[in-house]
């Protein structure tokens, strides 16, 4: 099926902005030209893409499927044309993935080494959970990501890299939980209210698993998005928090909580797209990644 690129580059920004005329303002065409592109589409593909009404656009199920695979083909392209038509006195990206909590306790040192290495080289951050991070790299996005594993949403298209290995922690305020004359169980903390990261986390699902091993049922008193405010929640008495141990970089008011089970440990790992060769930038970036984790395990 021969179909202009041009076609799919129109569905790909109507399918984003849910909105013909926005299309056509981010294409500079007018929004006939859009409406006549999707039509033609739709005949070629003999599939309705768009739901369309006097006040919305919606995507037909066919609409959604197709955007799946448009979508990373798009950033692809756009991707190497960046690359080609880059000016090199601005140098080009390192796109990176990663969580708040990754990116502040562990990828602070590796950013500044690779600024002094190319400081040329702008390094672009997104933040989000290691779930949504992977998703990020699965629509060409970003470069590589930096997520913790387990995780559901790497797969094998992705070439994984583990660069770290850590355990998670209960913390707790012992003068609001005096907790640590004797080692504590798993149902014994369900008395006690839990600070955890919010359910979309990979974090908050290893937990609420590790609970189920065990026939218990987790039901957390706070739910949110940081490690950081979970500590300073704990460090005050609200609760115990769960969070990994390379968080733990301020003790005071906190102990650790001795458990009687034992919680695996898991690892941070570094992914990005085995199709697309790496830039030696984003290959050096990786590298330090490595060499540190060996330099860790050697220790």
């Amino acid at each position: 099926m021969d179909i202009n690129y041009e076609l799919y580059k129109v569905f790909y920004h109507v399918a984003k902005s849910l909105s013909f005329s926005d299309a056509a303002e981010a294409l500079y065409i007018s929004q006939s030209a859009v409406s006549q592109s999707i039509k033609t589409l739709e005949k070629r593909l003999n599939q309705t893409l768009f739901i369309r009404s006097t006040k919305k656009v919606a995507l037909t199920k066919e609409g959604e499927l197709l955007l799946k695979h448009v979508e990373p083909a798009i950033n692809l392209i756009t991707r190497g044309e960046n690359q080609l038509c880059v000016d090199p006195r601005k140098g080009i990206q390192l796109r990176i993935g990663a969580s708040d909590t990754i990116c502040r306790y562990y990828l602070v040192p590796f950013l500044n080494n690779f600024h002094k290495k190319y400081p040329g080289i702008h390094i672009k951050v997104t933040n989000g959970t290691s779930l949504q991070c992977a998703k990020l790299l699965e629509r060409n996005e970003v470069d590589l990501i930096i997520v913790n594993s387990p995780n559901s949403a790497l797969n094998n298209l992705m070439q994984i890299i583990p660069v770290k290995e850590f355990r998670d922690i209960f913390i707790a305020n012992p003068e609001a939980f005096p907790l640590n004359d004797h080692p504590v169980t798993l149902e014994e903390l369900q008395q006690y209210p839990i600070l955890m990261l919010e359910k979309r986390s990979m974090t908050s699902i290893f937990l609420h698993n590790l609970f189920l091993e065990h026939s218990l049922d987790l039901v957390p008193a706070i739910e949110l998005s940081s490690n950081d405010l979970l500590i300073d929640l704990a460090r005050i008495g609200l609760g115990i928090a769960f969070i990994p141990d390379f968080c733990m970089s301020d003790t005071t008011n906190l102990s650790v909580i001795n458990l009687t089970e034992e919680i695996p440990t898991r690892k941070l790992v570094a992914a990005y797209n085995s199709d697309i060769p790496l830039s030696d930038a984003a290959s050096f970036f990786i590298d330090s990644l490595v060499e540190a984790a060996e330099a860790e395990a050697k220790a």
